[in-house]
């Protein structure tokens, strides 16, 4: 209910007078801290920024690291994932095992995992392999 109030909360901040569409996301990180964030848009479309990594943001800026659930919360018929790149940011910090809420400004809607939606992740294993 914490990751809930959170994004619910801070989904009222966004800044989206182009789509009109508020996402808010909250995250726990593996000690129990969370941090949260909302999209911003941008006039120049593709330079806003996704909940998602404004709450991955706020957590590296306080010096944490390791995701253990993150809830996303918009308002829509259909359930909205973190997007892809997302999906990487969210990678960088979390486990296949990473819990994906889904919600809306009502009820949580859903329940995913990290891996169910991006499998075959990037992760810095790769890049040792390669060294």
């Amino acid at each position: 209910m914490k990751l809930f109030t959170a994004a619910k909360t801070v989904r009222e901040n966004a800044h989206a007078p182009y789509s009109n569409f508020k996402v808010g996301a909250a995250l726990k990180t593996t000690d129990g801290t969370v941090f949260s964030g909302c999209n911003v848009e941008n006039v120049a479309y593709p330079e806003g920024t996704c909940a998602e990594a404004g709450a991955i943001a706020a957590m590296v800026a306080a010096g944490q690291g390791g995701i253990a659930e993150i809830l996303v919360m918009a308002d829509s018929e259909v359930p909205i994932t973190p997007c892809g790149g997302c999906r990487q940011k969210i990678a960088e910090f979390g486990t296949p095992d990473t819990l994906i809420i889904l919600a809306s400004p009502d009820a949580e809607v859903g329940r995913t995992t990290l891996g169910a939606l991006l499998p075959g992740a990037f992760v810095p294993a790769h890049l040792d392999a390669g060294a």
